[in-house]
């Protein structure tokens, strides 16, 4: 059983829903990533999705964007996000870690470093789940083998658009938990209808026997403790993001710690 698939095992067992904070690594500082981390994991997040920096992120909105380009701009590559979750791991071996990211950075990895390099470097590192945004199922059952020889788990996005078929197919490949995607669009875009994510899960559920992440649009602890209502697990990210950009090196780990604390202590009223 791996790392995750323990941790979501323990709160469903406890009656309790993950909290899964997302940060882009590198941002807002760039040697301040591993803080934010353990500050979230004693704040109560359960999971923790990271993400890899990339110059092309098509899923993310404005405020995920900008982050890309501010880690970018510092330097931070894969290299950096692979040292970044060992610093972390230095100090935390509970809480798992989930890189989200696009292809082209591991392709690019493993170009340099050799087929499946990436795969056997994230799992030396600490990692404990990758979610590649633009890897579909179909293509990626190979990918998924090489995951769970060393014992990581491929996360898959399901959207409002899924098909049935499409969620079968993630359901058949799957491991450690799958992220829906609440809303129609980019991260950060739109409205969350708590309703339609009600009505959504049962038919994912009916595919999928892994735990059921929900994300974008989640902003604030109602929002979070509605959707938990009906959810695994709860994802937040531009919100957090937006939060962080603001607060000096010093700040943003309390900064992060405060606002993961009020959304934990929501999930668990």
């Amino acid at each position: 059983m791996s790392r995750i698939q323990a941790t979501l095992a323990a709160l469903e067992a406890q009656g309790r829903k993950a909290l899964i904070p997302y940060i882009t690594a590198g941002d807002p500082h760039a040697d301040g990533t591993p803080d934010i981390m353990r500050a979230l994991a004693a704040g109560g997040a359960d999971i923790i999705e990271l993400g890899v920096p990339f110059s092309d992120p098509m899923a993310d909105g404005p405020v995920i964007q900008k982050a890309s380009e501010r880690a970018l701009a510092r330097g931070i590559g894969s290299a950096q996000v692979l040292e970044m979750v060992r610093e972390f791991r230095r100090s935390d071996e509970r809480t798992p870690v989930v890189l989200m990211g696009y292809a082209n950075p591991i392709e690019r990895y493993d170009q340099r470093h050799g087929e499946r390099s990436f795969i056997r470097a994230a799992a030396a590192a600490g990692v404990d789940g990758l979610l590649v945004v633009d890897y579909p199922p179909e293509e990626c059952e190979a990918f998924a083998a090489d995951l769970a020889a060393v014992g990581l788990d491929l996360i898959f996005l399901l959207a409002p658009t899924s098909t049935a078929a499409r969620m079968q197919q993630v359901g058949r490949i799957a491991s450690g938990y799958v992220y829906y995607v609440s809303l129609k669009g980019v991260t950060g875009a739109g409205h969350l209808d708590t309703s339609a994510v009600a009505e959504a899960l049962p038919r994912i559920r009916a595919h999928v026997s892994v735990p059921v992440g929900v994300g974008f649009g989640i902003r604030d602890a109602a929002t979070a403790r509605a959707v938990a209502a009906v959810a695994d697990a709860v994802v937040i990210g531009s919100r957090l993001i937006q939060i962080l950009e603001t607060q000096t090196r010093d700040n943003a780990a309390p900064a992060a710690r405060s606002f993961m604390a009020e959304i934990r202590n929501a999930l668990d009223r």
